[in-house]
């Protein structure tokens, strides 16, 4: 794919499926990724000729965890989406959502959201509706600690897992190959850390 991608940017001409002639376009490729496309060239998994082509504008988008800030703004845009336009955030709620890492980004607080719209009650989402991991207790640390260790491992399995299964597009085969474990095994941590 690679390889026809690069010849479409360079020639700007392409073939529809069952057509004898190439046609003339003119378009602007807009890709995103998770992973490091250098780091990939480097590798000899991405070629270097594409990666010049397409890295005309490189937009970095911090993580949700690095945007707290935003975290309130994004719920009620993503509530109103999800057709919640009338139910509101307690101030539980808010918290909860500023105090938790997100390692699933904007998508998981999307699914986090939608989960408490069938949830809640009276048109307000309490901080349990939100169904989110337990913070750590104060005592142990800021959420990103390594203390108490089950924790930590836990969060960093999380996040390993997460950003498998969106790489793979949520194919749990493909993200078991990535993660290098067999599906069977993929399927008991997915249980056992809840995600869905």
């Amino acid at each position: 794919m690679q390889v026809k991608l690069l010849r479409v940017l360079q020639e700007k001409r392409v073939r529809k499926v069952g057509a004898t002639a190439e046609e003339p376009v003119d378009v602007r490729i807009i890709s995103a990724t998770h992973q490091s496309l250098a780091a990939l060239v480097e590798s000899g998994r991405f070629r270097q000729d594409l990666y010049y082509r397409l890295n005309v504008i490189d937009l970095v988008m911090p993580s949700l965890r690095d945007r707290i800030e935003d975290i309130p703004e994004m719920a009620r845009f993503l509530l109103d989406k999800l057709g919640g336009g009338e139910v509101k955030l307690d101030r539980d709620a808010e918290k909860a959502l500023n105090a938790y890492a997100f390692p699933g980004n904007v998508r998981e607080l999307e699914n986090t959201l939608e989960r408490a719209l069938a949830l809640c009650e009276d048109q307000h989402i309490s901080a349990a509706d939100l169904s989110l991991a337990p913070a750590l207790p104060a005592t142990n640390g800021a959420p990103g600690s390594k203390y108490p260790l089950q924790d930590y491992l836990d969060q960093m399995e999380r996040a390993a897992i997460l950003e498998a299964l969106e790489q793979t597009r949520h194919n749990k085969t493909a993200a078991a190959r990535v993660l290098g474990v067999t599906f069977r095994s993929l399927r008991y941590r997915l249980e056992r850390l809840g995600i869905e």
